[in-house]
């Protein structure tokens, strides 16, 4: 590996008696910049402008100059001027990396000048008048991790923010497009292949399904190796490719592929089997693959030394540190370390169901990173939200920290960050970001979950107490700065998670601090704060540029409106509310299975942990006693639909009533007009109504006709589908 040295300062004439020099703005311009890379020898003189009013001569080589700073790319230095009396300072950065040198100067401005570069909005230049230089000393520095990603778009639009991180500027660096996860199904299409050429495909309870590729078909084989020589002919400048399954858990077990993944000890015996053969019709490239979910055990057999391995941590609870809490995990990796030098590690640190929600995994994220490192991985790929999310400039910030030097103090960088960007607010935020994550640590064993839901936590570190105490926090923050500063806007976004939790403990309507409804003069309306606080949300978010609420594509407009809707819902007179609910069918896990979810006045989000009466394969039907009878004009039912999770709306709802719960009278079927395609929406709520016209009842029936399995083209073919359900309103 090349050694790079980065910056090394040259002092003459000068007194060593306290082995280091103060220089200030008049010494300083003594100094000459040598370097042949003007682009960085510039970018160090506009820091010193800023700093020190000081700006240098830039020259391409030391001849003729006593004093200088030289920016050099290489270890080749000229031993003439090094073997005169100089003291001399130097960074050095080691690592084949081409932009290592701007690297090193970036070292430099922070450690000696206090530059921080703290997020896209926000740079911070101390004004000082002078800095210290050790002499005779050399830093040298070896990046352990050396491909470092953190999956935010603040380093994927700004390459040149991304440098002063010292991460990459794209979540995939060297990959082909399109094909860098998943890709089985890019390969051998589903379309294209499934009718003709089943065999193809993972067998599963003895049928052909398009989950997963069988990977002892010898045509398969020669289809993905025709596949992947196209890809690279097409892109001939991209070096690594992923051959990886699709990211579901139904794979090959035929008796080919399970022969092997018995012998091996692990189905990702079948997949090193195939990516090894792949990889040696490759040599001069790098073959991605995934040791995920259920090829994340490590098999007997090493991969080839062109097999990329990505070690995927999903399944991990993320309130402790991995080698607590997901002990498996820490074993897997373990094993992989053993079998080979050439590990991805594909981590996860924010909730993708609920990007702005409240993620108390501070505590985690560098120990987990330090785990890596001690195992051999040299890329670590931190798969954040890319889009905005809680606190989402300081955790971008903190993992690119981390990712660069292990060893940095995450409670240092948190108040460093803090102080700097909200100003006389970040005491506030910091303390905001301790009490939480001791709520939490309080509430163990609480397994905080990447596809989890605020309602999860509401008797614990979000409980209706905490939740209050946290918002004080925020006003607190906002009242210490100027409301027309950045500051400000900073503060009320990082607010967001809070706004967003009151929001949800409102629309649950389970406590006396947070009621959705209030009554004043016997009048029951909406309370008026939840209104507010939700005009405040899509201010903020409208303002910020904040467009999504979850990786399934689900809008903060959607959001809103939905909410919008619920609580349209919630003002109408509900002659069900809080009425027996008697199930015909059985529910399954979700809501505590308690039948009363549906008329407890508490609506159901965009989480299907949220308030949401879910069924596995069966249909709803659920009967409702109104206590007596009523004059009926409308019936309606709320159903949730997150098809990547096998949640899809009925095929159908009927309504039904009776006066006695013998006769019954029966309303034409409405059928699902939204019907399942793989261009459905992924994340929704729909409303099936149904107007009755006065009719006299004080029994509702209410039958949602699930579609019992996901459809082939599916990633969860063949397994039974859900269907949820919520809050019955009868008008």
């Amino acid at each position: 590996m090349k050694q790079l040295i980065i910056l090394l300062i040259i002092f003459n004439l000068l007194s060593c008696s306290n082995r280091q020099v103060n220089l200030d703005s008049n010494s300083l311009s003594e100094y000459t910049i040598v370097s042949d890379n003007r682009a960085v020898a510039d970018t160090l003189n506009v820091y010193f402008k800023k700093a020190l009013g000081v700006e240098l001569p830039i020259a391409s080589d030391i001849k003729g100059n006593k004093k200088y700073i030289h920016l050099k790319d290489n270890s080749d230095f000229l031993t003439d001027y090094m073997s005169l009396s100089f003291s001399e300072y130097s960074i050095t950065v080691q690592g084949n990396n081409s932009k290592m040198l701007s690297y090193g100067v970036y070292e430099f401005l922070e450690n000696f000048l206090g530059v921080r570069w703290y997020s896209t909005d926000l740079t911070v230049v101390p004004e000082i008048t002078s800095f210290n230089i050790p002499l005779d000393k050399e830093i040298i520095y070896k990046p352990s991790v050396t491909t470092r990603t953190v999956h935010s778009r603040l380093f994927y639009k700004d390459s040149s923010f991304a440098d002063k991180l010292k991460v990459s500027n794209e979540a995939f660096p060297n990959y082909v497009p399109n094909a860098r996860v998943h890709t089985f199904h890019r390969f051998i299409p589903y379309d294209k292949f499934y009718d003709n050429h089943p065999e193809y495909y993972a067998l599963r309870n003895g049928k052909r399904l398009a989950t997963q590729l069988c990977l002892t078909n010898e045509k398969v084989l020669e289809i993905v190796k025709d596949s992947v020589a196209s890809f690279f002919k097409k892109h001939d400048l991209s070096t690594v490719i992923s051959v990886s399954q699709d990211d579901n858990t139904q794979y090959c077990m035929c008796d080919s592929c399970s022969e092997i993944h018995e012998r091996e000890g692990s189905p990702a015996g079948s997949m090193i089997y195939f990516v090894n053969q792949i990889a040696k019709y490759f040599p001069n490239k790098t073959i991605s693959t995934l040791a995920y979910q259920y090829t994340r055990k490590p098999p007997i057999t090493r991969p080839e030394s062109n097999v990329l391995i990505t070690l995927c941590s999903i399944e991990c609870d993320r309130s402790v540190p991995i080698d607590e809490g997901c002990k498996n995990f820490q074993k897997d990796l373990q094993g992989w370390s053993k079998l080979t030098q050439n590990i991805r590690i594909w981590d996860y640190t924010t909730q993708f169901t609920n990007f702005l929600a409240p993620f108390p995994n501070w505590a985690t994220i560098k120990p987990n990173i330090n785990l890596f490192v001690n195992n051999n991985a040299k890329w670590i790929f931190e798969q954040h939200s890319n889009n905005p999310s809680e606190l989402f400039e300081l955790r971008s910030y903190l993992m690119a920290k981390l990712l660069w030097n292990p060893d940095l103090d995450s409670d240092i960088i948190i108040k460093d960050f803090t102080n700097g960007y909200y100003g006389s607010g970040g005491i506030f935020i910091a303390k905001y970001i301790e009490e939480i994550q001791f709520q939490l640590n309080e509430a163990k064993p609480f397994f905080l979950f990447l596809y989890g839901d605020p309602s999860q936590a509401f008797d614990t570190y979000l409980s209706p107490e905490n939740l209050n105490y946290y918002d004080s926090l925020f006003k607190e923050a906002l009242a210490s700065v100027p409301k027309q500063s950045g500051y400000y806007n900073r503060i009320e976004r990082a607010r967001l998670s809070i706004d967003y939790a009151i929001l949800e403990a409102y629309r649950k309507n389970f406590s006396k601090q947070y009621p959705l409804k209030r009554t004043k003069n016997k009048v029951t309306m909406i309370n008026p704060n939840v209104l507010e606080r939700l005009n405040d949300f899509d201010h903020v978010t409208n303002k910020n540029d904040i467009i999504l609420m979850n990786e399934m594509g689900f809008t903060v407009d959607q959001y809103v409106i939905n909410y919008q809707n619920a609580l349209k819902l919630a003002s109408k007179n509900n002659l069900a509310s809080d009425k027996k609910v008697s199930l015909l069918t059985n529910p399954k896990k979700y809501a505590n299975e308690d039948p009363q979810v549906l008329t407890d006045g508490a609506l159901g989000g965009n989480s299907f942990y949220s308030n949401w009466l879910g069924f596995e394969g069966n249909d709803l039907d659920a009967i409702i006693d109104l206590d007596s009878i009523q004059v009926i004009n409308n019936l309606s039912l709320n159903f949730l639909q997150v098809t990547n999770h096998i949640v899809f709306y009925p095929l159908q709802v009927q309504f039904e009533i009776s006066r006695d719960s013998v006769s019954w009278k029966s309303f034409p079927i409405i059928l699902n007009e939204l019907s399942l395609s793989p261009k459905s929406k992924v994340n929704d709520i729909q409303t099936f109504s149904q107007v009755v016209n006065k009719e006299k009842a004080r029994y509702i029936r209410v039958i949602g006709s699930n579609i019992e399995k996901a459809p082939l083209w599916h990633h969860g073919a063949d397994l039974p589908s859900w269907i949820f359900a919520d809050e019955l309103i009868v008008e």
